[in-house]
């Protein structure tokens, strides 16, 4: 099924499917969407799909390819949006460090995907630990750092960084990255 629409064709209303009812992924989207397309009405819907993907991504890989899933299969649940908007949470090991990223997939008109990967964050010794033993990334922060669902609020990056950086504003810049192949002209396709 070919889940978009034409391009904003003279409308002034945005529907977008968020695929995941986090807050903070929800206030990203709607964020990013009011940046890129200022002067529109955005709307955006949560709504939980599966990711196709381990609860706790242990790659790069794996983590985008959750992202592009989560963004596709809301189309397929609500495919009279005009975007569909994936996220996905992971961790990968480089050189021995643990480091926590994730990745953006908005799928949008013309059945176009553009995808964009946040900056990546090293994880404490800590919290590594309690991941390789099992545990998601969100229940390890919140472990170590005596917090109850910090994933709903600045996540790791808020943590570690004493706010400066917050799960939802490093989302909000990379959802805006994401949709750049949406709203500059050079790429669109002839």
């Amino acid at each position: 099924m070919l889940c978009a629409q034409p391009l904003l064709q003279g409308s002034s209303n945005v529907k977008v499917i968020v695929a995941s009812e986090n807050p903070v992924k929800l206030a990203a989207a709607r964020e990013a969407f009011s940046q890129q397309f200022p002067g529109h009405d955005i709307e955006c819907i949560a709504l939980n799909v599966d990711s196709g993907v381990d609860d706790q991504p242990f790659s790069d890989d794996e983590t985008r390819h959750g992202a592009i899933n989560r963004s596709h299969n809301a189309c397929e649940e609500h495919p009279e949006a005009d975007f569909w908007v994936g996220i996905e949470g992971g961790v990968d090991t480089f050189n021995g460090q643990l480091m926590t990223f994730a990745w953006m997939a908005v799928l949008g008109p013309g059945g176009r995907t553009s995808t964009a990967r946040t900056v990546t964050l090293p994880l404490p010794p800590t919290v590594k630990e309690l991941v390789e033993a099992g545990m998601e990334l969100g229940d390890a922060n919140d472990r170590v750092f005596s917090t109850a669902n910090s994933k709903h609020e600045g996540g790791a990056f808020g943590l570690l960084t004493g706010g400066r950086f917050t799960r939802e504003g490093v989302y909000t810049d990379t959802l805006t990255i994401a949709l750049v192949p949406f709203t500059n002209k050079l790429y669109k396709k002839e």
